[in-house]
């Protein structure tokens, strides 16, 4: 009897050990994430990078059979980014910059994920189609290719310019005050440009060393987002509000307004055709404006209270919505000949699709509008090639990301090889839409992540996300930061936790109430709400732990953890706080002026209470905090402060510093390294 039992219980052992992982983070890790797609102008090319483990490299594929080829060999995980991908006009050359990180402040500065002593370069790069050959052009950021092979790049505010063809040094094309942060070619070689003068902004012209520069509409605006007429006659752009204003309160939520005008080309003289709403909605702007035929501009607009596309008609000012329905319109690219729109949304035939991303097209003249996919995957970041042809990203909730190809009907996946052998997608998880309700009414959506069989109770952790302009999905994103944070949760569920991943109230996806809501962030955090209910939703499912529920986000949602923790420990039992915002006391500039909002100290003590620090006395949960120490998005001082009021109150915490990368661990051994600590921290603290 005796025997049995022993059995018995080793064999339960046993299977605890094989239910709890079938799958290690490294591998998981290894998801397949493109980026950068781009197709030629002439031609049926296309072309994209590629993050391999972080070997970051470019990928092309041309008609008819589009064999992914690649064309650099950067085979060192090394931290160094890929960003830029376009062709030259004539689809002889691919142009890219590689360094930096653009995403976040401060992308044109290095990044040294290496710490080697001598400091990598930020580099614009050519590819030679025709030769192969791959050579650096300058070290400088932000290009942009005109006419033939003319490739032109901002430095120090001002427009430089090389040729892709020449091994000629590069030089300044011209000089001019003030910063200029916008570049647009007519089809007839006049070169538009947006120049910040700090108070306001100006669209000018410039032609040639001996030609004074001609300024479109000047006004005391800010005008931007250049957009040329297919005839070259016409320039639109859109104007908002100079200067500072009044001195209004800054709780009350105000209209921002903004304009679409258009200016003939030759006089420079411009006409107002359409103004936003005076709507708080109607206050948001979007990069997307462009002509569709001489007649026409497509632009987005939040005004009907979703993320939609619409067509203005120069001539009349009348607008007609293009894209109708509850969902957003995102990632909008216009074909070739300007008659049509392909984008990403979030709609389909299943109410699950509301957390999905499927393309579509619409034509702006007709408005008929085309769904080109469908079903339980996520796609995303399409491009033309040509008019009719399209590529784009596809995953689903177990393959990551790879370029797929759409055309005459067919659909083509590419580069099926380049996801790893030893990559478990077919041990993971498909994620659930589940819906719950905030205390004040709130409906809030989330994924669910969960194995089947093991304990009957299991523990639970609470994902949130940063941004917070993001949207997890019920599959592999299509940002590489949330591709990641989808492989740990995947591993989270494979060791036996039940995940939720929660889309929280500034989030984007469930329309305008729910992406700007009022008495959010350090106007109250009203957000916290759903990020608590989410908590609340797992201690009430019967197969979760109530008393080990755990928490842990990066970013926005590094400053959501720590609030959970500090307010709710009871709750959250445990959090692991990645590069989270903990201080909001400074979120208002004390100027010396006179004028002053005059709701300016209740404002600083919202923010003061919006902040974790000011609940620190009720933080009992063990906490890991983890930062890198170049972070662009989130200053690394967020947690050295913080960590020393820890000390100050003689509170316990574990920590990591990782020195030299930044906030989006551009070194794929130190995405590991923190996807690991993450997990086993949640581990040691929740399950038995």
């Amino acid at each position: 009897m005796k025997t049995r039992a022993s059995y018995t219980l080793l064999l339960l052992l046993f299977s605890t050990v094989i239910f709890a992982q079938t799958f290690t983070m490294e591998q998981v890790g290894k998801f397949s994430f493109p980026s950068e797609l781009t197709s030629s102008p002439t031609g049926e090319k296309i072309a994209w990078a590629m993050n391999e483990q972080g070997k970051r490299n470019v990928y092309a594929a041309e008609a008819p059979d589009f064999t992914p080829k690649k064309l650099t060999s950067f085979n060192e995980d090394d931290g160094q980014e890929i960003s830029s991908l376009q062709f030259s006009p004539d689809g002889n050359f691919l142009v890219f910059v590689r360094g930096g990180d653009h995403g976040g402040g401060n992308a044109s500065s290095t990044v040294n994920a290496q710490n080697l002593p001598i400091l990598p370069k930020v580099e614009i790069w050519k590819i030679n189609l025709e030769s192969g050959e791959v050579e650096t052009i300058v070290e400088a950021d932000n290009p942009s290719v005109g006419r033939e092979h003319q490739l032109l790049y901002l430095k120090g505010g001002q427009v430089w310019t090389a040729d892709l063809a020449s091994s000629e040094k590069p030089m300044q094309l011209f000089e001019i005050k003030g910063n200029i942060n916008e570049l647009a070619y007519s089809p007839n070689g006049e070169l538009a440009f947006v120049v910040n003068r700090g108070t306001h902004s100006m669209i000018g012209i410039y032609r040639n060393k001996r030609l004074p520069i001609q300024w479109i509409s000047p006004s005391f605006h800010r005008d931007s987002n250049i957009a040329w007429s297919p005839d070259g006659s016409k320039i639109g752009f859109v104007r908002r509000p100079g200067g500072s204003g009044e001195a209004y309160p800054v709780l009350e939520p105000r209209h921002s307004p903004w304009e679409i005008w258009v200016a003939d080309f030759k006089t420079g003289e411009g006409e107002k055709l359409w103004e936003a709403p005076k709507t708080l909605a109607g206050s948001y702007t979007y990069p997307f404006f462009a002509f569709s035929g001489n007649n026409q501009i497509a632009y987005l607009s939040y005004q009907d209270g979703w993320q939609h596309l619409y067509a203005l008609d120069i001539n009349t000012k009348a607008s007609k919505l293009l894209t109708p329905g509850n969902y957003m319109v995102e990632q909008i690219k216009q074909s070739p000949d300007g008659k049509k729109l392909t984008f990403s949304a979030n709609t389909g035939a299943e109410a699950e699709d509301l957390d999905r991303r499927h393309i579509g097209t619409v034509e702006i003249g007709s408005g008929k509008l085309t769904w080109e996919t469908s079903g339980s995957g996520i796609e995303a970041y399409p491009v033309w090639i040509g008019n009719d042809a399209l590529a784009y990203f596809s995953a689903t909730a177990q393959r990551s990301h790879l370029v797929a190809v759409k055309k005459d009907g067919e659909t083509q996946l590419l580069g099926q090889n380049l996801i790893p052998s030893d990559f478990p997608q077919n041990q993971l998880v498909t994620p659930k839409q589940v819906k719950f309700t905030a205390p004040d009414g709130t409906v809030v959506y989330g994924q669910l992540f969960e194995k089947e069989g093991g304990n009957e109770k299991k523990p639970a952790v609470v994902f949130v996300h940063g941004g917070p302009q993001r949207q997890m999905l019920l599959g592999w994103s299509y940002m590489d930061y949330y591709s990641n944070t989808y492989s740990i949760n995947q591993y989270l569920a494979n060791l036996g936790f039940v995940v939720l991943s929660v889309n929280y109230r500034l989030g984007i996806g469930y329309g305008y109430e729910f992406h700007r809501p009022s008495g959010a962030y350090y106007q109250g955090a009203v957000e916290y709400q759903d990020v608590k209910a989410a908590g609340e939703y797992l201690a009430g499912l019967p197969q979760v732990q109530a008393d080990k529920i755990g928490i842990y986000g990066g970013s926005y949602g590094g400053y959501l953890t720590a609030l959970a923790l500090a307010r709710d420990s009871d709750l959250f039992k445990v959090g692991v706080d990645i590069h989270g915002v903990h201080d909001l006391d400074g979120r208002y500039d004390l100027t010396s002026t006179y004028e002053q909002a005059p709701d300016l100290d209740k404002a600083r003590k919202i923010a003061w209470e919006s902040s974790p620090i000011a609940d620190l006395e009720t933080w009992t949960s063990p906490v890991l905090f983890i930062h890198s120490d170049d972070d662009r998005n989130v200053a690394v001082s967020q947690t050295v402060d913080l960590i020393r009021r820890f000390e100050e109150m003689d509170k316990p915490y574990e920590s990591i510093l990782i020195p030299g990368d930044t906030h989006h661990w551009m070194k794929w051994s130190n995405m590991i390294r923190v996807d690991q600590a993450t997990a086993d921290f949640l581990k040691k603290h929740l399950m038995d």
